[in-house]
């Protein structure tokens, strides 16, 4: 397995889909795709499952995979190379650097789809909906941009409801189990390694749609205090 993550990582060097902590990128990814069109993020794209088939239903959008791990971006990489999608990208790089990519307004959507839900209350701050990241966004995205979570975890989805709540985030929509829906989205019928694999083992997935504020509070000392009372009051 580790001879085959190696070998991974020597392949996506020579693809020219995958940036690799890349110099010079603020404000050249629309040069880099030869065109005007939106610009949109997968965070933490895993196997890239979504950056390809957003490229694949959206031919006049481009999608960026981000994610740190080459190994698993290799897949989605591959696929969008093997497919000829010219509007499916990838960027190799900590998600908490992405304003050193990307200058501001650049970016028109954020997808976070089945990200790590950081379950303990301490690692709050890594959860891709905590503030400190959707102050990061903010950053890059532009000033009516919408930001989407797709995930199994009701913890992540109401947390992130929470703070949609605390930081008057405006949530365009807000969906418990897209499963129970009559008709579901193309975007939201695309699946994930993740999805398949249920980690909650909740068979329900989860979907909020929401812009960011103009401006964002620092209450985030306040938020990690609420999430602590709330644990205590669940044991009690």
């Amino acid at each position: 397995m580790a001879q085959k993550k190696l070998l991974r990582f020597a392949q996506i060097k020579d693809f020219n889909n995958v940036h690799e902590y890349p110099a010079g990128m603020q404000g050249e990814w629309r040069t880099y795709f030869k065109n005007n069109n939106p610009v949109i993020l997968e965070l933490a794209c895993g196997r890239g499952e979504y950056t390809v088939g957003l490229a694949t239903l959206y031919p006049n959008k481009n999608f960026i995979g981000v994610d740190i791990k080459g190994n698993r971006m290799y897949i989605g990489a591959k696929k969008a190379l093997d497919n000829k999608l010219t509007n499916a990208a990838f960027l190799r790089t900590q998600i908490e650097k992405i304003t050193d990519y990307f200058s501001p307004g650049e970016v028109d959507e954020i997808w976070i789809t089945f990200p790590d839900p950081q379950l303990r209350i301490s690692k709050a701050k890594k959860r891709l909906t905590h503030p400190r990241f959707l102050r990061l966004y903010q950053q890059v995205l532009k000033s009516d941009g919408i930001i989407h979570l797709k995930t199994d975890s009701p913890d992540l989805y109401d947390f992130t409801k929470l703070v949609a709540a605390k930081y008057d985030l405006q949530i365009i929509k807000d969906d418990a189990n897209i499963y129970t829906d009559k008709i579901i989205t193309p975007e939201l019928n695309i699946k994930t390694h993740y999805e398949s694999l249920d980690i909650a083992q909740s068979n329900t997935i989860h979907y909020l749609q929401f812009i960011l504020p103009v401006k964002i509070k620092n209450e985030d000392d306040a938020l990690q205090q609420l999430l602590q009372k709330n644990i205590e009051a669940d044991l009690a």
